[in-house]
């Protein structure tokens, strides 16, 4: 087992789980000298990123889909399954949330990041969809063609329903 601090620097490079059982290891010993802190560091910092993207990831599609549903909705059978996307995201979202509570607070700070990543949503189902991209911009769409500033607010991704006014 590694035992030197460039030892266990190599090690995160050539086998990721050792790495952290000896670091895991080093920690539980008190030995804290021999931990390769650097990379533990980074590694913990990354750990919260990684929920924070996939958190955000939830609300760009959340929002894809509202956008979606308010203004190119063309018959009943799509808007039904961009609803219950909003509803699957939501739910994911939710139990992240209920998991990591100070979840919330970066994700308000990030809705325009969310935004960004529904607009880039948007232009792709576009893409895939080439006859409603002429019915509704007449070309493909850009990212000009969409809101620059994010047209929901964190309530509203959270639980807005838009379908309400639709369906009745």
């Amino acid at each position: 087992m590694p035992k030197l601090k460039q030892d266990l620097k190599q090690l995160y490079e050539k086998d990721f789980i050792l790495w952290v059982e000896e670091n895991l290891r080093l920690i539980k010993e008190k030995n804290y000298e021999e931990v390769d802190w650097e990379n533990l560091l980074e590694e913990i910092e990354d750990m919260g990123r990684r929920h924070l993207d996939s958190a955000i990831s939830y609300m760009a599609i959340i929002m894809e889909h509202l956008y979606k549903l308010e203004h190119f909705k063309i018959d009943e059978k799509m808007g039904k399954s961009w609803i219950k996307s909003v509803l699957n995201a939501r739910d994911r979202l939710e139990l992240m949330l209920k998991r990591e509570p100070s979840l919330r607070r970066k994700l308000e700070e990030n809705l325009s990041w969310a935004w960004e990543g529904a607009v880039l949503n948007l232009i792709s189902w576009f893409r895939d969809n080439e006859e409603l991209a002429e019915k509704f911009f007449g070309r493909l769409p850009s990212k000009e063609d969409f809101p620059s500033e994010c047209p929901y607010n964190f309530e509203e991704v959270l639980s807005g329903k838009p379908w309400d006014k639709i369906y009745g």
